[in-house]
Formats: structure tokens, C-alpha cells, sequence
């Protein structure tokens, strides 16, 4: 099994490098996060999101799992798979989820929206879509699993967790009519009819699912959702999301043995960006950041929330790629960059006590962090229609190489454009 997974505050772009791998593979699974995730996708002059589904969808020969460390919102996937389906797409046939993957209730919304206006100015920049609320629960064993929906009480035991639910929102909300919105019942109908209409759909032990697949000696793909270091472990805790973003979530988050894990997919920016709040080393606040974020249409693909912009970052990056093992480095948007004359990259950072670091401290929320840059020389437009590494501008492969010496990592893949086909990739792109 390989994993591909994003290596700085996500929106790196694993959508379009799934679908462009996907042909390499038989197996696509998803391994953690939910509708909190958007993987964008470009082909055929159309862009496509992806919230729950594995990027590998568009592929009819390829097997996609939604493993058990995913949270599923039925009601978005509803409406996700029926999109699919306008577009001709056999989900039936190719879709599996794992009866283990934790439900996400209209309540959880709920309480995901009144915790974070209870944080007020300490506020995390959630998404709201339930995340945070699914997961206590998933921790408190007290959560539903998708495989639940399958027995006779299912009903009572959803009953049973709106009620803890509900006592939860009486101690942050005094006001008893606010507690619920208007349309409550309607949302519940809308959540049960959502329910049945995923019964229609494969539901497996996807631990024993992909083991068969590895040894039928089939491909598997694991596909992470956020990044590295919004990984609730080694993120910038407590501004991270809810589960592990990193190469060893892929194994609780699957059911894999780490034994079974061979190439490790890092995909990074050629800059840096954030949605939401915590710290941000190399977020500028000027006009170089607002061009970044133009040039890049640096956009949330869930929330649509503007993107905070800034250079890239090599403590970060070397950080990620140590905690994840990467074997091979993949740079996107780096036709972002052509319009700027000059190109920073943080090298270090220097701390309130005058030390200079190339390693992430344990408070980097609080710590005030100055960052040491090196400049470059921007690049010009990279043609249409080049092969290999050897036809990039010159800048580019000076900023390749030096990435490169300083992470400890080669870059084999380059993506320039939303498109398939604006990729070059090197010849020693492994899949084993």
C-alpha cells in the first residue's frame, strides 16, 4: 500500500494527484477525516469537488473506500453521490464504505457551531460541519457507526445520542427555544431518508477488504484528507483538526499494518497557505499575499473561505516529511509563482531569545517566530507540451534542487496548472 497525503495546512491539491495517479492503482481509500475535506479536481473543462468520496470515483476500474477513520455527514453524501450519478458515474459498482466509519447526526452540527462561538475570540476557524462533536464521541464510545444503521434499534440509539446531545447545549445555551432550529424535524427526516438511501450501498469490514486486495497483490492507494500539520497530534494543537492526518492515521484508519506500507507521497505547495486560525510563520499581510492568493485562487473548496497566503516554509516542510516518512516530494501550483519577479522560502526561524532554529518548537502557538528567508529569482511561464524536468525554466529548477538538498526528499512530480495533464513526473515515480 502506498500513502498520499498533504504535507503542510491541506489544500495541497491531493485531489488532482489521486485522480492523476489513480490509473496506477486498483484501490483508493480514504482513511480519516469527512465533508470537512475538499479535494478539487480538473478534467474534460470541468472542476469537480470531493467531500467523502475517494478521488479515485472518476475511474470505473477503481475499487474507492471510505475507511473506518472517516466521519460520514449522509446528508452531503446523498447529494455528493447523486451528482455523481448525473454525470454518469457507477458509484453502486465501485463505491464501498466501511461499516465502521462514524456518523455524523444533525445534532453534532449543532454542537459544533455552539463549542466554537463558546471559544469566542479562541475560536479554532472550524468548519462546522459536526467534525469535532463526531469524533468526542468517537473517543467517548458513545458514537454511531455506519454499520449501525443496519440493526433494528438504530432509531433508539440515535435517540439515545441526540439526548446526551441536547444536555451538552443546555449548559452552553441558556436560552431553551435557540437549542434546536425551527426546522429540526425536517433535518431529522432529511438525515433518515439519507440513511436508507446509503443501505443501498456496499457496506464491508474494509480491514479484511483491503487485505484480500494486497494479497491479490492489487495496488492500494490511501488517500489522507487535510494535512500534516493540522494532524491532532503534531499539528499547531489546539488550532488542528480532529483526527490523524499523518502516514500512520493510514493504518488506524484503514486497518493496515504498517508493515504493509511502501512509498509515501508528500504533496506540498511551492508557497504556503491556511484556512482558519492558528499560527502561520510566513503568512504575509500585504500585497504580495493578497497577489498569492489572487494568482492561486487560493478559495476554500468547502467553505469558500479566502485562504491566508505566504512563502514557503522548510522547518514546516522538513518537520512533515520527517513525521510522515515521505519517499518522494510532489510541488504543486508552481505556476502560481511566474508572476513574481522575487520568490522567498523560510529556511529558519528565529525565536523571542534571539536562537535561530530549523525545527518546529512545542509552542509555536504562543512563540513569537521571525522568519529567515532566502530570495530567488522568479521563473517564467512553463510551456505546453515539455517532458521532462530538464525543459522547466532555470529559476524552477534551482528552487527544485535547493527544496530538495534542504529537506532530504526528491521531488519527482511537478504540477503547473488545475488540469491532468499540467504534471510532469518523474521516470523514477515508483508504485510498488
Amino acid at each position: 500500500m502506498d500513502i498520499l497525503l498533504g504535507l503542510q495546512w491541506g489544500d495541497e491539491g491531493k485531489g488532482k494527484i489521486v485522480d492523476f495517479l489513480a490509473p496506477k492503482y486498483d484501490v483508493v481509500a480514504r482513511f480519516q477525516g469527512g465533508p470537512n475535506a475538499g479535494h478539487t479536481l480538473f478534467f474534460d473543462g470541468l472542476k469537480h469537488v470531493l467531500h467523502q468520496i475517494p478521488s479515485g470515483i472518476f475511474r470505473p476500474t477503481i475499487q474507492n473506500v471510505v475507511g473506518n477513520g472517516v466521519v460520514l455527514d449522509a446528508l452531503i453524501l446523498k447529494k455528493e453521490i447523486e451528482a455523481l450519478e448525473k454525470l454518469g458515474v457507477d458509484v453502486k459498482k465501485t463505491l464501498f464504505f466501511s461499516k465502521k466509519a462514524q456518523l455524523i447526526l444533525p445534532t453534532h452540527r449543532i454542537l459544533d457551531a455552539a463549542q466554537e462561538k463558546a471559544k469566542g475570540n479562541n475560536k479554532i476557524g472550524s468548519t462546522l460541519k459536526g467534525i469535532s462533536p463526531t469524533y468526542q464521541d468517537k473517543i467517548g464510545r458513545s458514537g454511531l457507526r455506519l454499520g449501525d444503521a443496519l440493526y433494528a434499534n438504530f432509531k433508539e440509539r440515535y435517540d439515545a445520542t441526540k439526548a446526551k446531545h441536547l444536555e451538552i447545549l443546555r449548559s452552553l445555551n441558556t436560552d431553551e427555544e435557540s437549542i434546536l432550529p425551527a426546522d429540526f424535524s425536517e433535518i431529522e427526516n432529511t438525515f433518515f431518508d439519507a440513511i436508507e438511501f446509503l443501505k443501498g450501498f456496499k457496506m464491508i469490514e474494509s480491514e479484511y477488504f483491503i487485505d484480500d486486495a494486497i494479497k491479490a497483490k492489487k495496488k492500494v492507494l490511501a488517500e489522507g484528507a487535510q494535512g500534516t500539520l493540522l494532524d491532532i497530534d503534531f499539528g499547531s494543537y489546539p488550532f488542528v483538526t480532529s483526527s490523524n492526518t499523518v502516514s500512520a492515521g493510514a493504518c488506524t484508519g484503514l486497518g493496515v499494518a504498517p508493515s504493509k506500507v511502501k512509498e509515501v507521497f508528500g504533496i506540498f505547495k511551492a508557497y504556503c497557505t491556511r484556512v482558519g486560525s492558528g499560527p502561520f510563520p510566513t503568512e504575509l499581510h500585504d500585497e504580495t499575499g493578497e497577489a498569492l492568493r489572487k494568482f492561486g485562487g487560493e478559495f476554500g473548496a468547502t467553505t469558500g473561505r479566502p485562504r491566508r497566503c505566504g512563502w514557503l516554509d522548510l522547518p514546516a516542510l522538513n518537520y512533515a516529511v520527517m513525521i510522515n516518512g515521505v519517499t518522494q516530494l510532489f510541488m504543486m501550483k508552481t505556476d502560481v509563482l511566474t508572476p513574481f519577479d522575487e520568490i522567498k522560502v523560510c529556511t529558519h526561524y528565529k525565536l523571542e531569545d534571539g536562537t535561530i532554529t530549523d525545527r518546529l518548537p512545542h509552542d509555536i502557538v504562543t512563540q513569537k517566530i521571525e522568519p529567515v528567508y532566502k530570495t530567488f529569482k522568479g521563473w517564467e511561464d512553463i510551456a505546453d507540451g515539455i517532458t521532462s524536468f530538464e525543459e522547466l525554466p532555470k529559476n524552477l529548477q534551482t528552487y527544485i534542487k535547493f527544496v530538495e538538498e534542504n529537506v532530504g526528499a526528491s521531488i519527482t512530480l511537478v504540477s503547473f496548472g488545475p488540469e491532468r495533464n499540467a504534471t510532469l513526473m518523474k521516470s523514477e515515480l515508483q508504485v510498488v
